[in-house]
């Protein structure tokens, strides 16, 4: 009897052990896919605003699809937030992101998906009936939402955004990748068109992307054959009309005769990266042409990305070593536009420049974006007003009030004054009355190249001659 009680015994604690260890694994079962599912949750949501992430996109659009359902899909990247990072901090940055993020979720409610990529780029993904005409609505939206100032605690944070818009059909095979590269060219048409809108995808963009490509590889044997050449338009003083500076002008001959235009080949060399190569070949060359004119002061344009380039000022230097061009006689032109895309950086670079003796010159005045306050932090030495306020002044009271206020200021600052593609004498008169230094254009020059530089200097030029040119 009680070996059988002891039995019973060993067989009830056996059962009580194998339940416990059966709901210990469902427990542990439970946990593990709990945790596994928060993993996975985690896998696909961006950790600093909380928005899916790109992973989340290419997933919601495999899951989603359906046959002959039209699928839309905008990438957006912020205007300007590199200068908010290095402005204000990351943290700050940070916050300026989760707003953003805010705002895309408030616009696209339950109409579409939005996502946050990574670094300042966000897309939204629409899928149904219309999904393109919806799409574009909620860009336009955001990008008049981001047209305001960002509130990020005390601060207003001026931004905005670019946005590039692709499609599908849902029967032309073209995946969430394709659409995403898609967008992705769209919206940098959408930057180069002048930024704060939104522009859709046209298969003329990679015919574009193709021909670029094949010109950046033209510029790489252009640079390494000798190809470029340079010319030199003279500027006169208004009074005298003698030569007092050139510019240098790029110009490129391909072994085929076929001349490009810099405003071709320019910005080519600029979004590949070669235009410090070419840069720094032009001063090279302008520094040494120039040492036979010591007359006269060289004046040589400079782009938004050398700028950008924290070794441009020491090659500079390097430059004005070997070749023993005085610094003084040298004059770096910068546009408005290299300066707004990103002025800490472009103030560091200059102050460097102006430490060796180099003068700095603001061309193109008149086109966009600069005011008294710009004009006092980036002291110029000289203003260039552009070619098209000078030919408006001729005929519009507005224009000639605006040329004649900009001269006034340039005045006041102790910056000299060029008045730019002068053509006519109404014209040369109007500047020269308006108060400007020197005049360029081609009334007096046209470019020219540098064997024929030293017959013009010291003698007022002759119009007439300069036209026959």
């Amino acid at each position: 009897m009680q070996a059988e009680l002891s039995r019973g015994a060993i067989i009830w604690i056996a059962g009580l052990g194998v339940g416990i260890y059966s709901l210990a694994v469902l427990a542990l079962g439970r946990f593990g896919l709990t945790r596994v599912m928060r993993l996975e949750g985690l896998g696909r949501t961006d950790s600093l605003t909380g928005l899916p992430n790109r992973r989340a996109l290419h997933e919601d659009a495999a899951r989603l699809a359906r046959p002959g359902q039209e699928v839309a899909v905008a990438l957006i990247d912020l205007d300007g937030f590199k200068l908010v990072n290095d402005h204000y901090g990351h943290v700050v940055g940070d916050q300026v992101l989760v707003e953003c993020a805010h705002e895309l979720q408030e616009i696209c409610g339950d109409e579409a998906i939005c996502y946050r990529l990574g670094g300042d780029e966000f897309a939204v993904l629409k899928m149904g009936p219309v999904a393109g005409t919806i799409l574009e609505g909620i860009s336009r939206a955001l990008i008049d939402r981001l047209g305001a100032p960002v509130p990020v605690e005390d601060r207003r944070i001026l931004l905005g955004a670019s946005v590039g818009l692709s499609r599908s059909t849902g029967n032309d095979g073209l995946g969430s990748s394709e659409l995403l590269r898609r967008s992705d060219v769209a919206m940098y048409a959408s930057k180069r068109g002048g930024r704060m809108r939104c522009t859709w995808f046209s298969d003329e963009f990679d015919r574009n992307r193709a021909a670029s490509q094949q010109l950046a590889e033209d510029l790489r044997g252009a640079l390494a054959n000798g190809e470029f050449d340079v010319a030199y338009q003279p500027l006169v003083d208004a009074r005298s009309g003698e030569i007092v500076a050139v510019e240098s002008l790029l110009r490129w001959r391909r072994p085929d005769g076929k001349k490009i235009g810099p405003n071709v080949f320019i910005p080519v060399a600029e979004e590949s990266g070669l235009i410090n190569g070419i840069g720094l070949w032009v001063l090279e060359r302008a520094c040494t042409d120039a040492l036979a004119w010591p007359s006269i002061t060289l004046s040589v344009n400079i782009s938004a990305a050398q700028l950008r380039n924290p070794e441009f000022p020491i090659q500079l230097g390097q430059i004005l070593e070997e070749t023993g061009f005085p610094p003084e006689r040298l004059e770096l032109e910068i546009t408005e536009t290299s300066l707004v895309i990103d002025p800490l950086v472009a103030e560091r670079c200059l102050n460097v420049i102006r430490d060796f003796g180099v003068n700095i010159s603001l061309d193109d005045f008149g086109t966009g974006y600069a005011s008294i306050g710009f004009l006092r932090q980036f002291r110029f030495e000289k203003l260039k007003i552009d070619r098209s306020l000078v030919s408006q002044a001729q005929a519009d009271e507005g224009s000639r009030a605006m040329m004649m206020s900009s001269i006034s200021v340039a005045r006041a600052m102790n910056m000299d004054v060029t008045a730019e593609g002068v053509e006519t004498d109404e014209q040369a008169e109007l500047v020269r009355a308006a108060g400007c230094d020197q005049i360029q254009g081609w009334l007096y020059y046209k470019a020219m190249p540098a064997a024929e530089v030293a017959t013009h200097l010291g003698k007022p030029a002759s119009r007439a001659a300069s036209r026959a040119a």
